[in-house]
């Protein structure tokens, strides 16, 4: 729409976001700018930016890997650390149809960047959060399915043993720390996608523990991490029966922990 449309003049929309705290207002005022239909839709979005909604929840998107991924409210926010996740998987996908599972999957955002990178792909995605179920199946709403539960147990049973790439963007925040976060992620993102337990691996180690009853011979767990904890997570990759390899992103600050069933 045309900023001269708007109830706020750019340069006003910039004074607001940056009087509340908003480091990128100039990104952001543009942002909001060109998604609002109307100008009553953007006095709405600014008021809900200045009162602490995370950007993407204000603009109903995210973007992540060059795709446009639909977030709503309450849903958990796709980080652009996770792309690192993204290229690890899909440069382990090999052959033209490989069979892919995402595991707390959010948004789908994991799983709608693999697919727009291998087209033949095989694709399913779960979540325990039926409000992420719903928009993950926006997300993925050709060339893949989405299954509401926890973990493994919605998946069809027939993948046991088929699954060439596993990936699972499961929460690995220490309970204690979770206080620390942003208040954008503290107050508006689901704890379940953010809490890992007393060490941040709770479900880290779950989804571990069951993988090789559903990836292939020679098939891959892929699990973004901290930098610190990436020591343990491969401990437990190596307890579960696969051999593990950690991989960094600097420019990203990421980290992939990958195991490999032999």
């Amino acid at each position: 729409m045309s900023a001269l449309a708007s109830p706020f003049s750019p340069s006003a929309i910039v004074t607001r976001l940056r009087a509340a705290g908003c480091v990128f207002a100039e990104d952001e005022a543009q942002l909001i700018l060109s998604t609002a239909p109307t100008p009553d839709d953007v006095a709405r979005m600014v008021e809900q930016r200045v009162v602490g909604l995370p950007l993407e929840h204000v603009l109903g998107w995210a973007e992540f890997c060059g795709l446009r991924i639909a977030v709503d409210p309450g849903v958990f926010v796709p980080r652009r650390r996770t792309e690192h996740l993204v290229r690890q998987a899909a440069a382990l996908a090999t052959g033209p149809s490989p069979v892919i599972v995402d595991l707390c999957c959010g948004s789908g955002a994991v799983g709608a960047a693999l697919l727009a990178a291998l087209p033949g792909a095989e694709l399913h995605a779960a979540d325990i959060d039926p409000a992420a179920v719903r928009c993950a199946r926006r997300n993925i709403a050709a060339g893949g399915r989405v299954h509401e539960g926890d973990l493994y147990a919605p998946l069809p049973a027939t993948l046991r043993g088929r699954v060439d790439v596993l990936v699972a963007n499961a929460p690995y925040v220490p309970t204690e720390q979770i206080g620390l976060l942003p208040p954008e992620a503290r107050i508006h993102e689901p704890q379940v996608a953010l809490d890992g337990g007393s060490d941040g691996l709770d479900v880290q180690r779950r989804v571990a523990a069951a993988a090789r009853t559903w990836l292939a011979p020679g098939g891959h767990l892929l699990v973004e991490t901290s930098e610190r904890q990436s020591a343990a997570t491969a401990e437990w990759f190596a307890r579960a029966g696969l051999v593990p390899e950690v991989t960094h992103d600097e420019d990203l600050h990421a980290t992939v922990v990958t195991g490999t069933l032999r």
